[in-house]
């Protein structure tokens, strides 16, 4: 779901005061690992649910070539496919105005199925874009990210002003595309792809630093656990848009 409006992730308990000791160090790691395998789990959840999605969804027809099963026409090509493009933003949204009144475990459940929700959104660009195309854009992403993300983490430059003009950008990136959604423009939505690619890279180093910076030696495992669920939603949404917009300006698309 490309373009998805990641910036209704919270940055919950940032401006804290942190403490400079070896005890804070690695407790930050620990709370570092922590969002990173949340983020792994539900791109995982997403991949499966997704590949489980396709395979229901997609049949071979008599020519050779992909057709939709009935379950495919009525997630894809009937009024379904609203729900089933929105649902994933409904999660986020009720993840962002409740996450401060749930329970850690509540957070991590609502988090996975939101990683399903979107899988279930995704599933159809398995049906659009050949295998390879899906794997090539994935890897290239996860490179991409990682890098970024290790730079977000290690420099000691504020990215403050940086994060807030790219999230200017991304709100200009949400209207254009909804403004695409009537236009059905292909050189217009090559563009935001290009746009996508790159404020997303660097909302990735943004928001590695502002979950860094969420961190307080003194936070129970409640918190703790809170914060990292939502440090993984942050940079989840990060990932899921690059690799989108990736698969936009280099997938080739199945016959």
């Amino acid at each position: 779901m490309s373009d998805f409006d990641r910036s209704a992730a919270t940055r919950w308990g940032s401006g804290v005061a942190r403490a400079g000791t070896a005890e804070r160090d690695e407790g930050l790691r620990a709370y570092m690992l922590g969002v990173y395998n949340y983020m792994t789990v539900g791109l995982a959840v997403t991949g499966l649910v997704a590949l489980g999605v396709n395979m229901l969804s997609t049949t071979t027809g008599p020519t050779g070539r992909l057709a939709l099963t009935s379950f495919g026409m009525a997630i894809y090509a009937s009024p379904l496919k609203w729900v089933v493009m929105l649902l994933p933003l409904a999660f986020v949204f009720f993840f962002s105005f409740r996450i401060d009144r749930m329970a850690a475990s509540t957070a991590r459940n609502v988090f996975l199925l939101f990683a399903a929700a979107m899988g279930l959104s995704l599933s159809s660009i398995l049906f659009v874009y050949t295998g390879v195309s899906v794997t090539r854009a994935f890897f290239i992403t996860a490179a991409t990210f990682g890098g970024l993300s290790l730079y977000g983490y290690t420099t000691k430059r504020n990215l403050s002003a940086f994060g807030s003009f790219l999230v200017m950008g991304l709100i200009g990136l949400v209207i254009a595309s909804l403004v695409n959604v009537f236009l059905q423009s292909t050189a217009f939505q090559f563009a935001l792809s290009v746009l996508s690619v790159g404020i997303f890279a660097g909302l990735t180093a943004w928001d590695t630093q502002s979950i860094k910076e969420m961190y307080f030696v003194n936070d129970d495992a409640e918190t703790a656990v809170k914060k990292s669920v939502n440090g993984a939603l942050m940079l989840y949404l990060d990932f899921i848009n690059i690799f989108t917009s990736l698969l936009n300006l280099t997938g080739s698309r199945n016959n």
